[in-house]
């Protein structure tokens, strides 16, 4: 009798060890599951976001060459006003003021003198590296120019754009695309006299409310400087922002001097513009 019981104990737990199998395998595989389903959708959710934020900087490379057109039709009219919309999600705009001087001298025969310095700040539409990135030390002119900051000609711009992520940096790290002022230069003879004319546009921050994603420029003043009997000039960009990561590498210029050879009356144009974000909704 004793003998029968104990047999009969030992079927019962083989019996219950045999149920409880099937359960935990079952609970294995749902958490196996759940974990590849959350991966995956991490994983789509990164992919997306990428997605538009590579996509918005793409449609945000013409905002800002259209915003640097815009700065030549509005730096040479005293009041005279431009907004421009834009849309973004990862991306801000961002004025840097004083981020390059302009130094002009000239020479009359007896050495070279200054004649006007401008000091001018840039325009910047930032988006942080964790949500998009070109590549460190990726720079791409968007610009129909070269990268001189002197251009020649009438039809030529006087502001250079171009696509930059340069890394680290002191305000963060971001892939951006930058608007940055040049100089223009027109060659006129009247009356015999050779007339050597400079335009260069220079940029200040106004306020940034923030109402919308835009930028209003505005001109507040247009400044000129002659001189006559002038035999040479000389144009040179410092950076006064350098140990900020604003160097010469930030700023792709072949060349930080330009001189040239002229003989006759030199006319220098200054072009003050504020620089608002988000003014107008």
């Amino acid at each position: 009798m004793k003998l029968l019981l104990s047999q009969g104990k030992r079927k019962s737990v083989g019996k219950d060890s045999r149920g409880l199998s099937p359960a935990i395998s079952t609970v294995i595989m749902t958490a196996a599951i759940v974990v590849l389903v959350l991966v995956a959708m991490s994983y789509g959710q990164s992919y997306l976001s990428s997605s538009v934020a590579q996509n918005e900087f793409s449609t945000n490379q013409q905002f800002m060459v259209t915003t640097g057109l815009q700065i030549d039709n509005v730096a040479w009219m005293i009041g005279r006003a431009q907004t421009i919309q834009y849309s973004s999600t990862y991306g801000s705009l961002q004025v840097l003021p004083q981020a390059l001087i302009y130094n002009v001298e000239i020479n009359q025969g007896a050495g070279w003198v200054p004649l006007c310095t401008v000091q001018t700040g840039i325009l910047m539409y930032n988006v942080p590296t964790t949500e998009y990135s070109l590549g460190n030390n990726y720079v791409k002119s968007l610009s129909s120019s070269n990268s001189s900051f002197l251009q020649t000609g009438a039809a030529a711009p006087d502001s250079y754009v171009y696509s930059i992520e340069k890394l680290p940096m002191s305000d963060g790290n971001f892939a951006r695309i930058v608007v940055v002022p040049t100089v223009r230069m027109i060659t006129n003879m009247v009356g015999g006299v050779n007339y050597f004319e400079f335009y260069l546009p220079f940029l200040e921050n106004g306020t940034s409310p923030g109402y919308s994603q835009s930028v209003t420029l505005i001109c507040k003043n247009v400044d000129q400087n002659v001189e006559g009997g002038v035999t040479q000039i000389q144009l040179v960009v410092t950076f006064p922002r350098a140990d900020q990561g604003f160097d010469s590498s930030f700023f792709p210029f072949p060349a930080l001097t330009e001189t040239l050879p002229v003989n006759g009356t030199v006319e220098v144009y200054e072009g003050d513009v504020s620089v608002s974000v988000g003014l107008y909704s």
